[in-house]
């Protein structure tokens, strides 16, 4: 590029019709003058209608079910860990708590943890959790490790 063809700062613009004037309303009688683009008498064309405003209809947010119930606040939520994760966590068996878990990633400290049934457990666990399931306690059971639950 030769130094004449170059870009420069002080040649920037922008694109022609990028930036248009704000259109001024109400000003003489001609496009948008005298009733400024608002019709003719009305509501409207007099002050402004609040937003939802449905022209004497009931207005949606009326028309629409109220939220029913409440949120129980003493609603326990536990954290669930399958027989499946257990045996990847612990291939070799042996002692699981919830600090265990924890530890290892699997459940976040300060809320209670719930074992249950999906996948297949081989080796035998000794589980100390808040809650397991009746699957998981059988399947538990039927490879030879126990479940204490606190």
């Amino acid at each position: 590029m030769s130094n004449d063809d170059s870009l420069k700062v002080h040649d920037l613009r922008p694109a022609p019709g990028a930036k248009t004037a704000k259109t001024r309303v109400g000003r003489g009688e001609a496009s948008k003058g005298k009733t400024a683009g608002r019709g003719t008498k009305g509501t409207r064309a007099r002050y402004q209608v609040p937003h939802g405003f449905e022209g004497g209809q009931t207005p949606m947010h009326m028309r629409l079910p109220k939220l029913r119930g409440f949120k129980n606040p003493a609603k326990v939520t536990f954290q669930v860990v399958n027989l499946d994760k257990l045996s990847s966590l612990f291939p070799e068996g042996g002692d699981v708590t919830v600090a265990d878990l924890v530890a290892k990633g699997a459940v976040r400290p300060k809320q209670p943890v719930k074992v249950l049934g999906t996948g297949e457990i081989t080796v035998a666990l000794n589980i100390t959790a808040d809650k397991v399931s009746g699957s998981a306690l059988e399947k538990i059971m039927a490879a030879g490790g126990s479940v204490t639950e606190a």
